[in-house]
């Protein structure tokens, strides 16, 4: 009401985005599509600052980049500061997600890192060859078949699939090492997809202190502080028909995604 009424200074406003699942996974994973309209509106509504409270085991790298590209974008437009809040996990794409912040704080529980990139999957041609399946696939072009489970792995794709991933990798690290700079530690094993906890997260430089959201945001910006959160919302008929299929193979990986980390 204060920001309506001429010459009466308003409560600081705290702009709070909710990042919370596995990244580019299916209709329930965060994306930058789905995310776009909440970061704007989060970004619009004139706050002191924007909170990034972040949750997330990471997933597809381009979804990460795409999502942190566009915080970044606008922060510099509205010349406002961002931080991130971990809580359990901000691994992988999790942690690119919250390279995003101005400033990292973490949980002493919380789990940060895995700056790494990988690939799994399953090989399938033997268990085919023993039930009688005969396998026909047709291409042009020697590499569309790159990779086919179907078949026994190859050599030159392995290859292939590992430089691939190294150039994911040092996309990565360069992300990293640009938004946290000289406050990165000296790790040999920083970016090998190693993970720490909580204050060995501070102390080799993937965060920068151990607190929480509204304690931490009060200590800035003064005890009437306001807190206004946007996050995805999930409409009711997305949960009809086939999207429940949908959801619930997403389910799965997401829960997947967490348990690597023991969550």
């Amino acid at each position: 009401m204060k920001r309506l009424i001429p010459f009466v200074k308003a409560d600081p406003l705290v702009s709070v985005i909710r990042l919370e699942g596995a990244i580019g996974m299916g209709a329930r994973g965060l994306s930058d599509k789905s995310l776009a309209p909440v970061i704007e509106k989060a970004f619009r509504a004139k706050p002191k600052a924007v909170a990034l409270q972040i949750n997330s085991p990471g997933g597809s790298a381009v979804q990460s980049s795409l999502i942190a590209a566009r915080i970044r974008r606008l922060a510099a437009e509205k010349k406002v500061r961002v931080h991130a809040f971990v809580e359990d996990v901000a691994a992988s794409g999790g942690y690119w997600l919250a390279c995003a912040g101005d400033d990292i704080t973490v949980d002493r529980g919380s789990i940060l890192g895995s700056i790494g990139v990988i690939s799994a999957g399953f090989g399938l041609s033997e268990f085919i060859d023993r039930h009688g399946v005969e396998r026909r696939v047709h291409t042009a072009g020697k590499s569309k078949s790159f990779m086919d489970p179907f078949r026994p792995e190859k050599e030159e794709d392995v290859a292939r699939l590992k430089d691939l991933l190294d150039q994911l990798h040092a996309y990565f690290i360069d992300t990293v090492k640009e938004r946290r700079g000289s406050t990165l530690g000296e790790d040999p094993e920083l970016f090998t997809g190693k993970i720490w906890v909580g204050k060995g997260a501070v102390e080799i430089g993937l965060a920068d202190g151990i607190g929480h959201l509204v304690p931490r945001m009060k200590d800035l910006y003064g005890d009437k502080t306001k807190f206004r959160v946007f996050g995805q919302k999930k409409p009711l008929l997305s949960r009809l028909g086939a999207q429940v299929v949908e959801d619930g193979l997403g389910a799965i990986e997401e829960r997947a995604a967490y348990a690597r980390f023991g969550l």
